[in-house]
């Protein structure tokens, strides 16, 4: 094996017995604590997001070198599904105007909020996923799951957002033009409960983006290629999802970072110590 080589045999020994580098060996600490953070986040996080919690933890290396490190391991972050082609149209409701028109940045909490609901995939057949959104934060303030889409589906999430948020002012409710936010069931809790509508274009996904966005995140992150074998376990997995990772613990960049809940704590404390 030396000969083939070309090098002696005391040599080769040598090098076998040679102790890893400092650097090497603080790399591989560090290779651990990026991989329980990458786990911790259901494998979605990147190495931006896996640098910030290691900063969290006390660690002071750097977002080039958690890549680097990340990269040889082959430690990825999930991957999106293909975007929607952008809309600049659509037809407008009659219902409500699009008063949101796109502003998706409040400048404190229950001013405005998105709502919207998609489906997932089991066994039993489908389960139905309403949540209600405030953009301050983009912390999922009401969320309900059925195995119908009918009006109440839509009601009861938007009913637990005003139960927890209890909201003193009116709040923009913003939707698509979906059947259950022009029935007249949806119309009469709005007004009784001081929420001024608004409505997305017709066919214009990038006008209710916010919370297409939170869908597309837990569909990436959460159930990606999974289909369960009841609405029971679909249900308990997103429960999961908003209540135990994502409100309190999921990273945003529109958060500077910080979690959902983090992050308007963090500016209630600010706005109390005024």
């Amino acid at each position: 094996m030396c000969r083939v080589i070309g090098v002696h045999r005391s040599g080769f020994y040598a090098w076998l017995r040679q102790p890893l580098s400092s650097r090497a060996v603080e790399d591989k600490r560090l290779l651990g604590l990026i991989k329980q953070f990458w786990l911790e986040s259901g494998c979605a996080y990147g190495y931006r997001n896996i640098t910030k919690d290691m900063k969290d933890h006390g660690e002071s290396c750097g977002k080039n070198r958690v890549h680097r490190i990340m990269q040889n391991a082959e430690i990825r972050s999930q991957r999106g599904y293909k975007r929607h082609r952008g809309f600049k149209g659509g037809g407008v409701s009659h219902v409500a105007p699009n008063t949101l028109d796109r502003q998706f940045q409040a400048q404190g909490p229950n001013q405005s909020w998105v709502t919207d609901f998609t489906y997932i995939r089991t066994h039993e057949g489908w389960l139905y996923l309403t949540i209600v959104l405030d953009l301050f934060s983009r912390q999922i303030i009401g969320w309900s799951m059925k195995s119908n889409p009918r009006a109440d589906l839509v009601i009861d999430a938007l009913l637990m957002a005003l139960w927890r948020r209890k909201p003193k002012r009116k709040v923009l409710i913003h939707s698509d033009q979906g059947v259950q936010y022009t029935c007249s069931d949806w119309r009469k809790f709005l007004v009784d409960n001081n929420l001024e509508a608004s409505m997305s274009r017709r066919g214009n996904c990038h006008d209710n983006a916010v919370a297409e966005s939170f869908f597309s995140l837990l569909k990436t992150e959460r159930i990606k290629r999974k289909i369960y074998k009841t609405r029971a376990e679909a249900r308990s997995d997103v429960f999961n999802y908003i209540e135990l990772y994502y409100n309190p613990k999921r990273r945003h960049g529109n958060n500077n970072g910080l979690s959902p809940i983090e992050f308007e704590k963090r500016y209630l404390e600010k706005v109390a110590s005024v």
